[in-house]
């Protein structure tokens, strides 16, 4: 069960760090946002270096289906309701921003870019459609209503945004990183005064980055109660009818489609992380039923950190912590929303203004009805008396028989059926 995109030659590979070092930046996380805030501050000429404990991209970034638009399900009525036009133009905006941005960096890599037309469509609420299209043309962002679609199934309404894109994540970014001052299998053991500890030395830094997917260090910011774990799952199908954009069902449990070289990437079964699910069946039977003649050729799961008001977390970790910044909580939306983090911390760490920082701080409020859920989930796991329990934060972990690994409905860390870790935030491996 592994991507498609994992089976790319390519990779580059980087010497492990060896005894004590010092840098202006610290990057820590090898995936997309740790390599495009290295490459941003590369670019800018400042000093810095990215750490990664094992191997660059070999974690949630290969499993993307690498879709780069500022449609982000209908992120923008919510926004227009809850924090008024000017934070919702905003995002927009800064989105907007990095999607162009991006698109023009990977035009010019040999990564399959393709420019497609983005929708998200509803199968029984028309109105959420309507008032999503009304939200983004209100804010400057134009947007269509379509009732019909090139699905082989009928939608209540669909908004289309133009000129978005699509591409092989792993080809764009073995390019990118090479040439980049990255150091693999070189893992971060704790944070020290001015730096952090790895196996073989100490990394002396007077900034540092947290790129790790999830945020590992608990003790700042609450991470662990403002995010969640989102698991989805996807199929490759060959001899699909051909799907010429980008589609998400809104409601957050329907599908998603893209093709890639003549395959229909085919997605769904969205759940928390450690929550029984149907994980591929349902996909199966979605394609046993309209693609009757597709041959499935790949299939594999991805993760998503999802915040308390579907915004991102970029910015300094806390409010205690000056010099350490996070990336994180991208909502299913990482292509989009890593190059925005390397855009707002690469202005952040050099001391320069950005317009966007205060939109995405993880400062802000903590107030939505979703910490609660969190909490109680939390809580709820802690006090199940069964073995085995996470090293994390000491949740009861669940098995997860289609993966065959163990996985936590706290915060999703993930584990195989030995004991290593696949999925942080847990940092240590399961003593099984």
């Amino acid at each position: 069960m592994e991507s498609l995109w994992k089976r790319t030659d390519g990779r580059p590979r980087f010497d492990a760090l060896d005894g004590n070092a010092k840098t202006d930046v610290l990057i820590i996380g090898g995936g997309i946002s740790g390599i495009l805030c290295a490459y941003r501050l590369e670019q800018l000429g400042v000093d810095y270096m990215l750490v990664e404990a094992g191997r660059v991209l070999g974690g949630v970034t290969a499993n993307t289906t690498a879709k780069l638009t500022w449609q982000h399900g209908l992120i923008y009525d919510k926004l227009v309701k809850k924090y008024g036009p000017g934070v919702a133009g905003l995002y927009y905006d800064a989105n907007r921003e990095a999607v162009t941005e991006f698109s023009e960096l990977l035009k010019n890599l040999d990564c399959d870019f393709e420019q497609k037309d983005s929708y998200i469509y509803s199968l029984e609420e028309r109105s959420k459609i309507e008032r999503e299209v009304d939200a983004l043309q209100k804010i400057g962002c134009e947007a269509e209503f379509l009732e019909e679609l090139e699905l082989p199934f009928p939608v209540a309404g669909a908004v289309r945004i133009k000129n978005q894109a699509q591409f092989h994540p792993l080809k764009a970014l073995f390019a990118i990183a090479k040439g980049l001052n990255i150091f693999e299998n070189t893992k971060i053991l704790e944070m020290v005064p001015d730096g952090a500890k790895y196996r073989n030395g100490i990394i002396k830094a007077k900034k540092i980055i947290v790129a790790t997917h999830f945020p590992f260090i608990n003790k700042h910011g609450l991470y662990f109660l403002k995010m969640y774990q989102h698991r989805s799952y996807v199929l490759a199908l060959e001899n699909a009818s051909e799907i010429n954009g980008m589609y998400l069902d809104e409601s957050g449990r329907g599908l998603s489609f893209r093709e890639y070289n003549g395959l229909l990437l085919l997605g769904g079964g969205g759940h928390r992380t450690g929550k029984s699910s149907s994980a591929w069946s349902g996909l199966e039977r979605f394609a046993k039923e309209h693609y009757p003649k597709a041959r499935e050729v790949g299939r594999w799961a991805t993760q998503d950190c999802k915040t308390l008001d579907e915004v991102p977390y970029i910015g300094r970790y806390s409010k205690n912590t000056p010099n350490l910044f996070v990336a994180t909580g991208f909502n299913k939306w990482g292509m989009s929303s890593a190059f925005l983090s390397a855009m707002i911390l690469s202005d952040m760490v050099v001391g320069r203004p950005n317009r966007y920082s205060h939109v995405f701080s993880p400062d802000r409020s903590i107030l939505h009805p979703q910490l609660g859920v969190n909490a109680i989930e939390a809580v709820c796991n802690l006090l199940t008396p069964t073995s085995p329990r996470c090293p994390h934060l000491g949740c009861a972990l669940k098995y997860n028989k289609y993966e065959h690994s163990w996985d936590c409905p706290c915060h999703g860390s993930r584990f195989d059926d030995s004991g290593r870790v696949l999925n942080n935030p847990a940092t240590d491996d399961l003593k099984l």
